[in-house]
């Protein structure tokens, strides 16, 4: 036997002795639901006594915590003054943060208030936002004027890594794209036998449309979570905090370089994924008995400096939201690893959302416009 109970002699007290004995190594321990089986019901206070014990590990601070949540249970009193400091000080490590409690409770607000908490939510939200807008917009005229701490080696290394290894995602998009609008208009165009107006659909869908969109989703999931990571990062390793303490703009020296890079980027990209959509659809165009040279020349015929430009400046705006929504995510991040996580999320989110809002803006701009 590794312990044994005594009990007081004076009943009147209900005092019991636990003495521990032997040596209590992992797996060889009783368990505390038997120690408390052997105990008198009538103990009122267990005293533990360890003088008699020669060798223990944590299977002993185990056992007399799980002791002590079964006595708390039963309202007995557990005194532990007579145990190696060293076990007491883990005892009380263990028993210093309370168990978890979900702080769920049963939700009685009304209608009302709840309307009332999305409000704020959503104003706080947007003041958060528009704060943030401005300080870009307060740096980015600091850059202009040539006294930004915005180093040029940070632009290049953001255009590297938005630019050229977004090439292969790109083309692959774009191609697919392409494709995919060929046939759909090959369906209807083939029961008229104008196969070659196919051509016009596609250019047209790719340089004013798709590839600006498409290439910004693609962007907005690649660079964007990757910007909102790396920033929340910096967050929770406190690094953006030591650069406010020396006095560094982390607008100018951190946001920045990733929102030129990016605005400096997405035009080629737009047009790049232009030309491969246009690539895509003499494909298909090619297997409808369409010749490559009658194909291009409809294009070129299709498509005007005004309908590039309509993309281009399209992407550049969405270049701009992409890097806000990111950039924007990551600075607020909170200062765990969940955070960063959500925050990745958010900046997806919130930049899908603002180029779908932005396209249909610059659509109904462009209608009223006439162009």
């Amino acid at each position: 036997m590794l312990y044994r109970i005594e009990q007081d002699a004076d009943q009147a007290s209900a005092r019991c002795t636990l003495y521990l004995t032997g040596t209590w190594h992992l797996g060889d321990t009783p368990a505390a639901s038997e120690l408390i089986a052997t105990l008198s019901e009538q103990c009122n206070e267990i005293i533990v006594n360890t003088k008699e014990l020669e060798a223990w590990d944590s299977s002993l601070a185990i056992t007399l915590l799980q002791l002590s949540r079964q006595c708390e249970q039963q309202n007995i009193q557990l005194n532990l003054q007579q145990t190696p400091d060293g076990l007491q000080q883990l005892l009380n490590l263990a028993t210093s943060i309370p168990p978890y409690q979900s702080t769920k409770t049963n939700d009685t607000t009304s209608l009302w208030q709840r309307l009332l908490k999305v409000v704020h939510s959503v104003q706080h939200g947007a003041e958060t936002t528009f704060a943030f807008i401005g300080e870009v917009a307060l740096a980015l005229g600091a850059w202009f004027r040539g006294n930004a701490k915005t180093r040029r080696q940070d632009i290049l290394f953001f255009v590297e890594q938005s630019g050229p290894r977004a090439l292969a995602i790109v083309t692959l998009i774009a191609l697919l794209v392409g494709m995919i609008l060929a046939y759909l208009g090959s369906v209807q165009l083939r029961q008229l036998g104008a196969q070659v107006y196919v051509a016009d659909l596609v250019a047209i869908g790719m340089v004013r449309e798709m590839g600006a969109l498409m290439t910004a989703v693609i962007m907005a999931g690649r660079t964007g979570a990757a910007y909102a990571a790396q920033l929340g990062t910096m967050q929770v390793n406190e690094e953006i905090d030591a650069l406010k303490t020396m006095g560094i703009s982390t607008m100018e020296f951190l946001v920045l370089p990733r929102l030129i890079a990016l605005v400096l980027v997405m035009p080629l990209l737009c047009i790049y994924a232009d030309v491969i959509g246009i690539v895509g659809g003499a494909i298909v165009a090619t297997s409808m008995d369409v010749n490559f040279v009658q194909y291009i020349l409809q294009t070129q015929g299709a498509v005007d400096w005004i309908d590039i430009t309509t993309g281009l400046i399209k992407s550049i705006f969405f270049g701009i939201l992409i890097a806000l929504a990111g950039c924007q995510a990551g600075i607020y991040c909170g200062r765990n690893s969940d955070a960063v996580g959500m925050a990745a999320t958010n900046a997806v989110v919130r930049a899908i959302v603002y180029l779908v809002v932005a396209d249909a803006a610059f659509n109904i701009l462009y209608d009223k416009m006439g162009i």
